[in-house]
């Protein structure tokens, strides 16, 4: 492994850190959070014309850049220190993936372009709270009970004239309220043959009904899709189950979902370590107490090992994908959840320590700490909590069982 970064990731890096701190500045930021789509469109435009962030990990055969989960990963802790509201996450990371991997030739040709040219965003809808189990990040349905049943709870889909129908409900819908496509998972097949799959379903179908949801991180809007008999489009074949492709697609999410949370809780703790050199408090700066210097001191330790730890997930997510077309060799074990876990452990520290020692201010809407803050623990309500991610690592790299059992 070459822990060294390339000039072309160094590239990415640096233009879209540049980009983000002239057009998505605290004002910015929270008048992008306020409208209806809860984010800036002009700006997403802008990602996707200068950058191509969309498609930056999708081949160029589809318009993409060609890159790989290691350069994603990057771009989102770019994103994610500016805490900016794009739906780079939602599209990139987990909807455009699922497309590539299980859609058919017609539906790549027809998708997987419009939104690598960020003209087309989509979003992934879980039934209930458990994309985190979805994602085989914090445990392991091999039947996909997650789904639900649609009056049941979850989503039912059904054969009709001229293809599929889906009923059901999904409440937490990263970018759903706006995305022009949905990747809805739904049971199909009844109770004796129930299995998961992937369905497509159009912004404008008749029969889909969808809210913004009230989010306690408002950078990161979610929606509540509701389903009535709505046509939809099976994404692939039935013969390939959903399962298998969204627990692979997991580990590449918490790798960059790790990114996200490591660039939050550096830029955090950047503008806490320069507050504390400007206020004074007895005729010195605060930060030149000893007590203050320690907790920056371990907060910035635990930062940079979680820094070490998202890097090294991504690069792994990379290597696996590139092995998997028959590249090379994957690597022992999934790193991503363990990553994650470290991570938004890392974010909470550097954002309650930003909090506490901003003062008064540091909770007010005034001042942009609090945000940080409200990341990392919306982040863990949707892809945790810490320990259950943990748990699940131990228990897939059998850690607690005895040898020979």
């Amino acid at each position: 492994m070459d822990a060294r970064f390339t000039d072309e990731q160094d590239e990415i890096r640096r233009t879209l850190r540049e980009l983000l701190g002239k057009r998505c500045g605290p004002e910015e930021l929270r008048a992008a959070v306020d409208t209806p789509a809860g984010h800036d469109p002009a700006l997403w435009t802008t990602l996707a014309e200068q950058l191509g962030l969309p498609g930056l990990a999708l081949p160029e055969t589809y318009g993409g850049v060609g890159c790989t989960a290691t350069e994603l990963a990057l771009a989102c802790e770019e994103t994610g220190r500016a805490l900016a509201p794009t739906p780079l996450f939602a599209i990139a990371v987990l909807a455009a993936p699922l497309l590539l991997a299980l859609g058919t030739d017609t539906q790549r040709a027809e998708l997987l372009p419009r939104i690598a040219s960020g003209g087309l965003t989509a979003a992934l809808a879980v039934p209930g709270p458990a994309l985190a189990t979805a994602l085989a990040l914090t445990g392991h349905d091999p039947r996909g009970t997650w789904a639900g049943g649609g009056r049941a709870g979850g989503v039912q889909a059904r054969r009709a004239e001229g293809g599929w129908r889906v009923y059901g409900q999904v409440d937490q819908v990263l970018d759903g309220h706006s995305a022009h496509l949905l990747v809805v998972a739904a049971h199909a097949g009844g109770f004796a043959r129930s299995r998961v799959l992937l369905f497509l379903v159009r912004g404008d179908a008749p029969g889909l009904t969808r809210v913004r949801q009230t989010a306690l991180d408002a950078t990161r809007p979610q929606g509540r899709i509701q389903l009535r008999d709505v046509p939809a489009e099976l994404l692939g074949n039935e013969t390939v189950g959903a399962l298998p492709a969204l627990a692979r697609l997991g580990d590449t999410a918490a790798a960059c979902l790790a990114a996200e949370a490591v660039g939050a809780a550096g830029r955090v703790l950047e503008r806490t370590v320069e507050y504390v050199g400007q206020r004074e408090q007895f005729g010195r700066p605060v930060g030149s107490f000893q007590a203050v210097k320690h907790r920056l001191a371990d907060a910035y330790v635990q930062v940079q090992a979680a820094r070490s730890a998202a890097y090294y997930a991504a690069w792994a997510a990379a290597t696996e994908a590139t092995a998997t077309t028959g590249g090379g060799t994957t690597p022992e074990e999934p790193a991503g959840g363990l990553a994650l876990a470290q991570a938004l452990e890392a974010l909470r520290r550097a954002a309650a320590e930003g909090i506490q020692l901003h003062g008064g201010i540091g909770f007010t809407w005034e001042h942009e700490a609090h945000l940080y803050f409200k990341r990392a623990a919306g982040d863990e309500l949707l892809f945790g909590p810490v320990h259950r991610l943990r748990a699940h690592a131990a228990d897939a790299a059998h850690v607690f069982e005895e040898a020979g059992t």
